[in-house]
């Protein structure tokens, strides 16, 4: 028995050497699949993740170090997350990535928003592809998971089913990984072939996306996720690259080797007979039963040595292989593109109301129209939201914005952000109709008294931030100034207001300023530079719509008593004290 332990030990010392030499000799391979997409598609970061932990979804937020469409504060500052959990339809975790990243880093490039917005119009009218589509990615889910579990799950081995061990970890599985290379690897495999007994698309949007799938089952890492999977001085290589002639070593995804098992049974068969033959006429005629016992153990010894050798030297390398794929990555975008698009057309029907896809238009400014315009956020849940009309144009490139609190004009500003975001990536946004130019940054400056750098105070942030907007902002830019230069005495205010403001209307940016300050507006108006918005106010208060004008009230007494904290509140409340 000591022996055979000590060969065993062998054995498995020799596997962990070749494993070694495995994984030092791997051939990192970045096959690019040749697609019909456009380029931009894949300017931006893939969701999958080449480190150790699975891409979370909202991973892609911006930066302050971002320069994109939108900035991180901006990005909060248009509530952005809670704008993606309202239009998220999505049932794949490649399709919330996808999403998400599309919201955080939109892409100004009107041939791509066209084209998804063609796919979009096919979906809505052939229903045949429209539920074609939704049963693949609905069958793609068991799969993506078991895909995400090989490639960043942790196999702590053992003779046990290979599932999860059901602790704070979620990717930490029992057995050696052999469950989740099956089922991860099929998905590849599940991914092509289905696509191609799918119907065909029309759309140039949809059927770029289909030509990417078939074309990532043209690539290596396709093919060695397909298999079978050869071993040949150390590299891994496919059925097209292996030696044709030269006998080599397969994987086999399983515990159970036959060759091991053929040659341990022959072993002990040979010992056996040697001792049955040799010791009978010595009338040690059972000395081989016995050994049979004794070598009964080695079995499960030996099976747990072939698949750990086979999780470190096989499983593990692969693995790391198919994450630094390129190939896999945009299978994986790729699918994600295509539960996006369903996405925007499950929420067009869930929304409620009249939904309609911008006309893109090329402009070398900034541009947008906008009828019956609802929130995206708060029309869902209130059916009666009051529409407004947005029009940024020329004759409009500055919108002022003026009335009493709590009459919708931060609401407003909200949504003429939120609205460029929806049509920018695509997607279908509340209105009647609308046209846009796509915009090449998006900013959304709003007071942050909780934000002070050291010896800078509140009007010192403010301007910074204010002075970040304009020499960042292009004529293509959307610029929304929630009060501007709060901070500093009125003439102070009334001066840095309007160069400023002039200045942007001089960039061309399309800007709306929120403000309680008319004595500016009449300034603006003198010189000519504005169109002039205000709340509505009637007898019985707001009626959240916004009319031409320039309001010259704050209605402040109506908010206060709203609030309980009128004249009348705090006399009575000090009346109340001195009895």
């Amino acid at each position: 028995m000591a022996c055979c332990v000590a060969s065993l030990l062998l054995v498995r010392d020799w596997l962990a050497e070749c494993a070694t030499a495995v994984i030092q000799k791997i051939p990192v391979v970045l096959d690019m699949a040749e697609s019909t997409l456009s380029d931009s598609c894949w300017n931006q970061p893939p969701i999958l993740s080449i480190g150790e932990r699975r891409a979370g979804v909202r991973d892609t937020r911006p930066t302050e170090f971002d320069k994109g469409v939108l900035d991180a504060k901006t990005f909060d500052a248009i509530e952005t997350d809670p704008l993606f959990d309202s239009i998220n339809h999505t049932v794949t975790h490649a399709g919330q990535s996808v999403l998400y990243r599309s919201l955080s880093r939109p892409a100004p490039n009107p041939a791509l928003v066209q084209e998804k917005q063609e796919a979009l119009r096919e979906l809505k009218s052939n229903s045949g592809l429209r539920e074609a589509l939704q049963h693949f990615i609905e069958a793609m889910v068991p799969g993506e998971r078991s895909l995400y579990q090989l490639l960043y799950g942790t196999f702590t081995g053992g003779i046990a089913i290979d599932n999860s061990r059901g602790g704070k970890d979620e990717m930490e599985f029992s057995g050696y990984g052999y469950h989740q290379f099956i089922d991860g690897t099929d998905f590849a495999v599940d991914l092509v072939e289905t696509v191609r007994t799918l119907p065909q698309p029309q759309s140039t949007y949809l059927r770029s996306l289909f030509d990417a799938i078939i074309d990532f089952g043209n690539s290596r890492t396709y093919a060695l996720m397909r298999g079978p999977i050869y071993l040949v001085e150390g590299k891994f290589k496919t059925r097209e690259e292996k030696p044709r002639y030269l006998p080599v070593a397969r994987f086999t995804p399983s515990m159970i080797k036959p060759l091991p098992i053929v040659l341990m049974v022959a072993i002990v068969g040979a010992i056996l007979y040697f001792f049955q033959n040799m010791l009978a006429s010595f009338g040690i005629s059972y000395l081989g039963y016995g050994i049979l016992v004794l070598a009964v153990p080695v079995v499960p010894v030996l099976l747990i040595a072939i698949a750990a050798s086979d999780r470190d030297s096989v499983i593990y390398p692969l693995r790391k292989l198919f994450r630094q794929s390129p190939d896999l990555a945009r299978a994986l975008d790729i699918l994600g593109m295509i539960d996006e698009i369903l996405s925007f057309h499950r929420y067009s029907l869930a929304f409620g109301g009249k939904m309609v896809l911008p006309e893109i238009v090329e402009g070398e400014q900034h541009s947008l129209s906008v009828n019956e315009a609802r929130n995206p956020l708060l029309a869902r849940t209130h059916p009666d939201y009051v529409p407004n009309d947005i029009l940024l144009d020329d004759a409009g490139r500055l919108l002022v914005i003026t009335g009493p609190n709590s009459g919708g004009k931060t609401a407003y500003c909200k949504t003429v952000a939120q609205i460029q975001l929806l049509g920018q990536i695509g997607c279908y946004v509340p209105a009647t109709a609308a046209h846009m130019v796509l915009a090449e940054r998006i900013f959304y400056q709003v007071p942050e008294p909780g934000r002070l750098d050291e010896g800078m105070g509140r009007f010192g942030q403010e301007l910074k931030r204010t002075r970040e907007i304009f020499f960042n902002s292009t004529a293509r830019s959307l610029v929304v100034l929630d009060e501007l230069s709060e901070g500093t005495t009125f003439e102070e205010k009334m001066e840095l207001s309007e160069y400023v403001l002039a200045g942007f209307y001089k960039l061309g940016a399309s800007t709306l300023l929120v403000t309680h300050n008319h004595e500016l507006c009449e300034r603006l108006q003198e010189k000519g530079i504005g169109r002039y918005l205000q709340g509505e106010f009637l007898p019985h208060g707001p009626t959240y719509r916004l009319i031409p004008g320039v309001s010259r009230v704050s209605h402040a007494d109506r908010v206060a008593a709203a609030l309980g904290f009128s004249k009348e509140d705090v006399e009575k409340h000090l009346a109340t004290r001195r009895t």
